[in-house]
């Protein structure tokens, strides 16, 4: 039988049939040897038991992989940053920005918590909004507590499969139970003390709503970028530069030190926001510095 891997635990894979019926898996005992290792989101074949147990007997190959949260096989991520309580950060959103890019997954960009901003900061989050949607992203801003963004969100589940992932606290679960309020998922306060959440959302799960496939995943504070992804790529994930590319004196340019590259005159006209180029330019001298270590 095919089905997809919707949750791991203790050892175990649920699986969905393409009948729509739960069964719950080992993988085969040769997939170590073979260093495969199945994620939620992977299509595979199945051995029924007959008794709601089975065997995973292989795994489809994957259109992607994020390793961070584990889930393979989507077609979009919505990126939740809350605009307070934790604050606003261009860093980590580029940071995140440039995992999904390089994995060829749609960006969705989402602020939450947009109910707790005074009118001052407000004005400095439309304008965060506005870079984004400038560049050509999609951002959705939302609260839980007036219901904003919320249908939006809900219309853009159907066909897809979608995961929802951001920094510990910024309210995925939170968003979840706004959209479909009987998934009655477990959700967690900031501490005072971190300025961060405590990680209500254990293992990463694949639900089924609104006519899709959505994932709510652990939170996590930070992120490194994954071991495949490799220097030269870094301009290909900003999609501002890759505009101008052409553009360029050299047609190799890494925007950094090479004359005549016309993303650095951009960022000078201020026609490229400044802090995209300066966070390329960190994410650059890191990945730099991971080839020169390994």
């Amino acid at each position: 039988m095919k089905g997809t891997i919707i949750r791991l635990q203790g050892g175990f894979y649920d699986v969905m049939t393409e009948q729509k019926q739960e069964i719950r898996c080992r993988a085969r005992g040769n997939f170590r040897n073979r260093n495969i290792s199945p994620v939620v989101g992977d299509d595979v074949d199945i051995q029924d038991q007959g008794d709601g147990t089975g065997y995973i007997l292989a795994v489809d190959e994957r259109s992607n992989h994020l390793v961070r949260p584990p889930i393979a096989n989507i077609d979009q991520a919505f990126l939740l940053f809350s605009v307070k309580e934790p604050a606003f950060s261009f860093h980590l959103l580029d940071r995140f920005l440039v995992l999904i890019e390089s994995k060829q997954v749609h960006p969705i960009i989402v602020l939450t918590k947009m109910d707790l901003l005074t009118e001052s900061e407000r004005k400095t989050i439309h304008e965060a909004a506005a870079l984004y949607r400038s560049i050509g992203y999609e951002v959705i801003e939302t609260s839980t507590e007036d219901g904003s963004g919320i249908e939006q969100i809900r219309g853009s589940f159907k066909e897809k499969t979608s995961v929802f992932a951001g920094q510990t606290g910024v309210g995925k679960s939170s968003l979840l139970n706004a959209v479909a309020p009987e998934l009655e998922l477990a959700t967690g306060k900031i501490s005072k003390s971190l300025g961060r959440g405590k990680h209500t959302t254990r293992h990463v799960t694949l639900i089924t709503l609104a006519d899709g496939l959505v994932a709510d995943t652990p939170g996590f504070s930070s992120l490194e970028f994954p071991e495949e992804l490799e220097v030269e790529e870094m301009r290909w994930c900003f999609p501002e530069f890759v505009e101008r590319h052409d553009n360029c004196k050299f047609r190799g340019c890494a925007h950094l030190n090479e004359p005549g590259c016309a993303v650095k005159a951009a960022v000078e006209a201020g026609e490229i926001a400044s802090t995209r180029y300066e966070n390329y330019v960190t994410f650059m001298a890191e990945l730099n510095d991971r080839q020169r270590r390994y």
